[in-house]
């Protein structure tokens, strides 16, 4: 049983996909009755599946314009989740067989996609990682960069 303060939509998603069954994701100023938690308490622990509302809505809303990721190609995915890995430009041309150049041009075009203009105060391979890696954060680089 999951208690958040906020709909977290990854990791919602990710909870389903793994493991469907025993599964309960409420949202806490919702939960107010005692008996319905208990009842729902009982549901997880036999086996079903207990989603605030809410929880609902956050999955089936269209996430095309609330998660830049979904524009990035295969490729720039690749790309990203080896950046997430820690491996340098290099390392990721060497498991991807492609150049150091091609590397650049894909780690550019995810800077592009994830709006992560260039600027001396921010480290836009740490950012563009954090986007990766936060769902709370994509499509929000304002929150990124403070």
């Amino acid at each position: 049983m999951l208690l958040s303060q906020h709909v977290e939509v990854g990791v919602a998603t990710q909870l389903l996909a793994a493991a469907p069954q025993h599964l309960g994701y409420l949202l806490k100023d919702r939960v107010t009755d005692p008996a319905d938690f208990a009842g729902s308490l009982r549901r997880v622990a036999g086996g079903g599946t207990v989603l605030d509302p809410q929880v609902v809505s956050g999955l089936l809303a269209d996430p095309g314009e609330a998660d830049p990721l979904r524009s990035l190609s295969p490729r720039e995915r690749s790309v990203l989740e080896l950046v997430a890995e820690g491996r340098s430009n290099k390392a990721i041309g060497e498991r991807l067989v492609i150049s150091q150049g091609a590397v650049q041009k894909h780690v550019s075009a995810i800077f592009n996609k994830l709006d992560l203009p260039a600027g001396e105060d921010d480290d836009r391979r740490i950012l563009a990682v954090l986007a990766y890696v936060c769902p709370e954060l994509r499509g929000r680089p304002e929150r990124l960069t403070r």
